[in-house]
């Protein structure tokens, strides 16, 4: 798969600026992964007239398939003639339009530190795709890209050279000429090599269309062709289609009266609704672990207990997580987590960061070790008292985690919940429910036992006489600290009673929080 980017230039304005924008050396062949393959940057030709910058994607056939497993994701149209030998390593699609975008991203983005005035300023380009996939023949590529500003040469590649009477492939040779800048044409390239091969390599989801507007910004909400570009970039999924659409029109409607797209869809004013909902307890239980992982500047993180994955899902939707691992013991916790998360929908990107395994929390686990942080959210009350020490050797003694957030309900709150009975716990499952000073007694035990420090914090609406409805506690390994507990403390596994744990999907009076979170 190939791709060439030449411009011309003078001793003024030499064309080996190119390098500047992109952001690579011509003297230098540069190598990037991608999640399919190896990506090369090289420069044929790099003079002050004429500079060439050549894009070479090497395709991994079987990484390919391997990684593409159903529908959405692997593969062109025709990848089911054979899994392992279809156009994907030869002919631009969104294969190469991700390399486009992972290799050359400050300069898609018209950024360029070292000279940044090059960026705004246009250049005679040229590009030139050898093998373009073109579903609707050369036309549609002239008319794709014809209102851009492009001088458009597609030629029609033969099925087989030796027997012209075969006719014409679906495959064109595209060569672009034009002035632009370079990010514009990068932006371009981008959007419209899938729409012409009309396939992508990877599940469409809702991000795509914050995508789409990004890269058409400028251009897409008055190209002709914007309800073809659109449905086909999208996969031809109708509500994204309808979403990308709809907002297009508010950028069209935006330019023609000169102002911003806030000034025009101003139809509803958020002032007139003061009516302040209140916020469900599992929502504020998830942000309240989510800003102490932040205070401690977490990035690889475990969910103990995951249960149905939403935590998991939030953390997912924060990028300075980097890798989030969720445990729990029951099977069916977890199946219902991957449903959650989509795990066989998500972008490659995306499912890096993500795992899911099944473990138990009383028992040490080497696949629990290094990472930053762990969270035990709404777990602990669900452990026979008696099964607490081994639990707490399994976190802070053998996993010893930079931070530990625990979270549990707040018995004395329970009187305010007016659907709970005078002396109910919260959940069937909750072996106890603690007082503030019984939490607090045994979380500076545990700090104090594995060279930990701790702080508490009130999660929820904190009532002056009876505290908070959730009382969190966030540990942080001491730095001159790395004995994993007291050595004299055993942990057998053969002479304990194994008991399953996994997290309260309730709110903490007994409902479902899967309907809360839906809701």
């Amino acid at each position: 798969m190939f791709l060439t980017i030449s411009t011309t230039g003078t001793s003024e304005r030499p064309a080996t600026d190119l390098g500047f924008l992109l952001h690579k050396h011509p003297g230098r062949a540069q190598v990037f992964s991608t999640s399919h393959g190896t990506a090369h940057v090289f420069y044929p030709e790099a003079s002050a007239e004429r500079c060439t910058a050549a894009l070479l994607l090497e395709v991994d056939p079987v990484a390919l398939v391997r990684r593409g497993k159903g529908k959405g994701r692997g593969g062109a149209p025709d990848a089911t003639l054979a899994q392992y030998v279809n156009d994907r390593p030869y002919a631009a699609s969104s294969l190469l339009a991700v390399a486009l975008s992972g290799v050359f991203t400050s300069a898609m983005k018209g950024q360029c530190k070292a000279r940044p005035e090059l960026p705004a300023l246009p250049l005679p380009l040229r590009v030139e795709v050898p093998t373009l996939p073109a579903r609707g023949g050369a036309d549609l590529v002239r008319s794709l890209f014809a209102p851009l500003g492009w001088t458009v040469a597609a030629e029609p590649l033969p099925l087989d050279e030796r027997f012209p009477e075969w006719g014409a492939s679906r495959y064109v040779r595209l060569v672009l000429d034009g002035t632009l800048t370079l990010a514009e044409a990068l932006r371009h390239l981008y959007v419209l090599l899938p729409v012409l091969d009309d396939s992508k390599h990877y599940w469409v989801s809702e991000d795509e269309v914050d995508k789409l507007l990004r890269a058409g910004e400028g251009w897409l909400a008055a190209h002709p062709e914007q309800k073809v570009i659109t449905s086909r970039y999208l996969a031809r999924r109708w509500s994204l289609t309808r979403a990308a659409t709809e907002r297009l029109e508010l950028v069209r409607l935006a330019e023609a009266d000169d102002s911003e797209v806030e000034d025009i869809d101003n139809a509803v004013d958020e002032s007139t609704d003061t009516e302040e909902k209140p916020v469900p307890l599992a929502v504020s239980r998830r942000a309240a672990i989510v800003a102490a992982l932040h205070d401690t500047g977490a990035g690889r993180v475990l969910d103990l207990g995951c249960g149905q994955g939403q935590l998991v899902q939030a953390l997912l939707k924060d990028a300075r997580f980097t890798e989030i691992v969720g445990v729990d013991v029951s099977v069916r916790a977890l199946t219902i987590a991957s449903r959650r998360l989509h795990l066989d929908r998500m972008s490659e990107r995306q499912a890096a960061r993500v795992k899911l395994f099944q473990g138990s929390l009383t028992y040490t686990d080497r696949r629990l070790a290094g990472y930053d942080a762990a969270v035990l959210s709404e777990v602990i009350e669900h452990v026979d008292p008696p099964r607490l020490p081994a639990l707490a050797y399994a976190v802070f003694g053998a996993a010893r985690p930079a931070t530990v957030v625990v979270t549990t309900p707040n018995v004395e709150y329970n009187v305010r919940w007016e659907s709970l009975p005078a002396g109910h716990v919260r959940h069937g499952d909750h072996r106890f429910e603690w007082r503030r000073d019984e939490f607090r007694t045994w979380a500076e035990t545990v700090a104090g036992q594995y060279g930990y420090t701790v702080e508490f914090r009130p999660v929820g609406p904190d009532d002056p006489e009876v505290g908070p409805p959730t009382q969190l506690a966030l540990f942080r390994k001491a730095a001159d600290t790395d004995t994993a507990g007291d050595p004299g403390t055993t942990h057998d596994a053969d002479h304990d009673t194994h008991h399953p744990i996994h997290r309260d999907t309730g709110n903490g009076t007994g409902r479902d929080t899967a309907k809360e979170d839906a809701a």
